[in-house]
């Protein structure tokens, strides 16, 4: 086993982890303190009789009990606990891993980017694309948002691969995309009305049911314990058979460049 994959190297990993999501949620904190403040003033200065709707996913123990929960698999997954999402034929010898969180700007910069002409290389047989999905903005941000939007994206994928990939396309458009200190996807209701946008999802009662439900907000915890396990440290990060490539603020075309020059031929 290779220093990089070591129980040590992973440890250590973890550690570097924790303490940038320590550093996120201080700056979060603030901003949090101010949101709380600015609404018991709207609050307290509106008509009485005003009810306030709290997400299922914002009430306490929420996750700690989804968490016990049998975990159930989205369709179109492989690996250790259906934690393996690949695009493309699965043989291909070429192997492009992104890691994402779904409340993550700089993944939705990616996305809006190179994100379509990276799909289309994998359609085009050229590598597999396979992704392993994190959920640390929440914790940095406030809110469940990753989580939620995650496990909204499981239920796209257990629709098929292609509700799946169009699905995750939606979510990081700029259209639509929040700002990462906004919790706007942790919403059931919010996350039906983009999925309308996607044909495989319009009308969908699998889909919807599964979302609000939380059919697999079991699965979503998995995967995001896959990522924290990675070694991986930020997102976005996009490895080619191992190798980092750069994407971050790049542009479309040097992003496949640097591709095309790691593939193995």
């Amino acid at each position: 086993m290779s220093t990089r994959n070591s129980k040590a190297a992973k440890a250590a990993a973890r550690e570097r982890l924790r303490v940038q999501r320590e550093k996120e949620a201080k700056r979060a904190k603030v901003r949090r303190q101010i949101a709380v403040a600015v609404g018991i003033v709207v609050v307290l200065g509106a008509a009485g009789g005003i009810a306030v709707a709290v997400n299922n996913a914002n009430k306490p123990g929420y996750w700690s009990a989804a968490a016990k929960k049998p975990l159930v698999k989205p369709a179109n997954t492989s690996g250790t606990n259906g934690t393996t999402i690949t695009i493309g034929n699965p043989s291909n010898k070429n192997t492009l891993h992104e890691y994402e969180d779904m409340r993550c700007p700089i993944c939705a910069a990616y996305e809006q980017t190179a994100g379509a002409a990276v799909l289309q290389g994998a359609k085009d047989g050229k590598y597999k694309i396979q992704y392993t999905f994190g959920t640390f903005l929440d914790a940095g941000e406030g809110g469940s948002g990753s989580k939620k939007a995650l496990s909204a994206v499981g239920a796209a994928l257990n629709v098929s691969v292609d509700a799946f990939e169009q699905y995750h396309t939606l979510l990081y458009s700029k259209a639509v995309h929040p700002d990462e200190t906004k919790d706007e996807f942790n919403n059931a209701d919010h996350l039906i009305k983009l999925a309308q946008q996607v044909p495989a999802l319009k009308n969908n009662t699998k889909f919807s049911d599964a979302v609000r439900n939380g059919t697999f907000d079991k699965w979503a915890l998995t995967m995001s314990k896959s990522f924290d396990d990675s070694g991986v440290n930020q997102t976005p990060t996009v490895k080619l058979n191992g190798n980092n490539i750069q994407v971050a603020g790049v542009p479309s075309d040097q992003v496949m460049s640097s591709i095309e020059a790691g593939l193995k031929k």
